[in-house]
């Protein structure tokens, strides 16, 4: 892992002032107007009880509360046919509870000791070049795409380093590549060389220094519907393509929408997690009436592997939570999920998620039938009025089951804040 520490707070400091050096130098190419600076407190608590354990970690909780910043200066352009920018992010992350006995919930970094850090802090830029509708961008990158997604589910979010290029010359056509040569997760101050999971186990025993991908979006039908083609390659260790398909159509008071998805997985240059034989498909249908979302979603694994990914990310696949994944070797999945916006009932900002995944068919490898289900509750509100306007809350409760991985019974509370610093 190569890694550099500096003291938290000299590193918010240095964050701030790059940024705000960095709208100077905007100013001096007369674009000061483009230029925009926010600064997000999140407050976090997460707590995983487990039980019927399964692996050779046998501890029964993880449990963990901190407070984290996230400050975000994005710049705009030089002036002239080829414009120049420059992005910079800075996060710090604050230990506020933790015991060696409670440590791994994704939130903080564990010591070699066994303990969670105090606090852990990060600085990074990237470089951007537009001409006309591409922009290439060099450093740090957080891309989200259907082979790579941005999961940001904890206190701080993760990041990459390379470079990628995004290009939308062609009205509805948006088409992406890139290189990656290693990552920020979580919950590292540094960086590290890309790892990959099966399913929901991570592997790391190998790694690798280049994930690269390329893929195009088009939408059309007035942007109801967009067919996607993606490629993804963690280099000696998978390669894969995705094909999606996305539709909304109105009818009366109701709108239908389709999210259907199919993914191809194979072992990739020197094989380093041997072979790999995965295909999926997912499809989440959804009818939105009022405030109210109704969604319904069958997702399949196929082939001799679990769904490989890049560590520790969830996926766009339909029925994937941050609980279980339902992505294990030859499981069927069946979803069924309520959304529903109280600002219908007159009471805005308020919102609700109940969800209910059950699977089975999973090949354990160890002579029976693997079987899970996970309940979700997700309650949220953001503060409308008052000296408080703005204030994110939410509420997560969750409780999963299954014979062949640990059961997990899971709260998280998190507070979060936005200010507009530009």
């Amino acid at each position: 892992m190569k890694q550099t520490l500096p003291t938290a707070g000299s590193l918010l400091s240095l964050a701030v002032a790059s940024g705000f050096s960095g709208g100077a130098m905007a100013a001096e190419q007369g674009f000061i107007e483009d230029t925009s600076a926010t600064l997000q407190a999140r407050n976090y608590y997460f707590s995983r009880d487990f039980s019927d354990i399964v692996g050779a970690n046998q501890q029964s909780k993880a449990e963990e509360w901190a407070q984290g910043f996230i400050l975000n200066v994005k710049s705009g352009y030089t002036q002239g046919t080829v414009g120049f920018g420059v992005d910079v992010i800075g996060l710090l992350g604050l230990k506020l509870d933790s015991s060696p006995d409670r440590v791994n919930t994704g939130l903080l970094p564990v010591k070699d000791d066994g303990r969670a850090a105090n606090d852990y802090s990060r600085l990074a830029g990237a470089l951007k070049v537009r001409y006309s509708k591409t922009e290439l961008r060099v450093g740090e990158l957080q891309p989200n795409l259907p082979v790579l997604a941005f999961s940001d589910i904890r206190l701080l979010p993760p990041s990459y380093q390379g470079a990628s290029i995004t290009s939308g010359e062609i009205n509805g056509l948006t088409l992406q590549g890139g290189h990656l040569n290693s990552t920020s997760l979580r919950n590292e101050a540094g960086h590290s060389d890309l790892q990959a999971m099966l399913g929901h186990v991570p592997q790391r025993q190998v790694s690798s220094d280049a994930f690269n991908y390329g893929g195009a979006d088009y939408a059309f039908n007035d942007k109801r519907s967009s067919v996607s083609a993606w490629y993804g390659q963690l280099e000696d260790i998978y390669n894969q393509r995705f094909l999606g398909l996305k539709h909304s159509e109105p009818m009366g008071d109701w709108t239908l929408g389709a999210n259907l998805g199919y993914y191809d997985s194979k072992e990739d240059g020197k094989q380093l997690l041997g072979n790999i034989d995965n295909q999926a498909f997912f499809s989440l249908l959804s009818a939105k009436h009022g405030g109210h979302t109704f969604y319904v979603g069958y997702q399949a694994m196929y082939g001799d592997s679990a769904f490989p990914r890049v560590f520790a990310n969830i996926t766009p696949l339909g029925n994937e939570v941050p609980t279980y994944e339902f992505a294990y070797t030859d499981e069927r999945s069946w979803q069924a999920r309520h959304d529903f916006d109280f600002a219908a009932l007159g009471v805005p900002g308020l919102t609700s998620t109940v969800r209910y995944i059950t699977g089975n068919n999973v090949d354990t490898g160890q002579g029976f039938e693997g079987k899970d289900r996970e309940r979700d509750l997700d309650l949220g509100y953001v503060v409308q009025g008052g000296d408080l306007k703005g204030l994110g809350i939410r509420v997560r409760n969750v409780m999963a089951r299954s014979n062949y991985r640990s059961d997990i019974d899971e709260n998280r509370l998190i507070l979060s804040y936005t200010w507009i610093l530009l």
